[in-house]
């Protein structure tokens, strides 16, 4: 797992590995919300969605510095609309 002291190693994976991290990250904090909703007072719980989320935050900022926006809430428009003038994240394959 990629804890949020190690983000230097999330700086240096490639594009593929780095989505996997984002998706299976992503989950986990939903997973862990939907517990907190039955539990809203567990220590342990609270601590654990703090960790992911912010591994979730790092792992996304890293992402869409080096590949772009992940959602339409993070483009920017600097006089243009350049959603649409790049490859979809999907699209642009793995450069491992």
């Amino acid at each position: 797992m990629y804890s949020v002291e190690r983000g230097a190693e999330m700086e240096n994976m490639c594009r593929e590995d780095l989505m996997n991290l984002i998706q299976s990250t992503n989950f986990t904090v939903i997973e862990i919300s939907m517990y907190l909703d039955t539990h809203p007072e567990c220590p342990c719980g609270l601590s654990a969605y703090e960790e992911y989320s912010r591994m979730l935050r790092r792992a996304v900022d890293i992402y869409e510095r080096k590949f772009g926006p992940l959602t339409i809430y993070n483009v920017e428009n600097d006089g243009s609309w350049d959603w649409v003038q790049s490859p979809w994240p999907w699209q642009k394959g793995c450069d491992c």
